[in-house]
């Protein structure tokens, strides 16, 4: 039953991000000849690959779940934090003719590194530190 309320949030998760998208797109394409504002168009090469991060890094939530590596409540907090940068991905794309300027996307990227370090961390995989001479080597974060 978890494994399947995951996979249905990963689904929606991806649903949410790609409809908004398809619907820009769709739109743009019945403008009539004399209108004057071109249409939105999401898919540029920083948007494209935000988006393919965040729905790799969501696939990694899934996983970790249904590994039961993390919680479900783990995971949930997880997914909602990857639909806020997609959802602020969306936003500035929109307010910016479908451009995500670079220091905006820099800033979504370090958002959405610090969801997959968490999720790193709480699956005990994340980055190591300390040499051991005090007794071992601890989790960064």
């Amino acid at each position: 039953m978890r494994a399947s309320t995951s996979l249905k949030t990963a689904t929606l998760a991806a649903v949410l991000i790609a409809a908004p998208l398809a619907g820009a797109y769709a739109a743009g394409h019945h403008k009539g000849v004399l209108d004057a504002s071109a249409p939105t168009d999401f898919t540029g090469p920083r948007v494209t690959g935000l988006i393919e991060q965040v729905q790799g890094v969501n696939q990694g939530i899934t996983d970790a779940r249904e590994a039961n590596t993390i919680s479900a409540a783990e995971a949930q907090q997880l997914h909602a934090s990857t639909t806020q940068i997609s959802q602020a991905a969306e936003k500035v794309a929109a307010s910016d003719h479908g451009r995500i300027p670079s220091a905006q996307y820099h800033d979504l990227l370090r958002r959405l590194d610090n969801v997959d370090q968490r999720l790193m961390n709480d699956t005990g995989s994340g980055f190591m530190m300390g040499d051991g001479a005090d007794g071992g080597n601890y989790p960064n974060g």
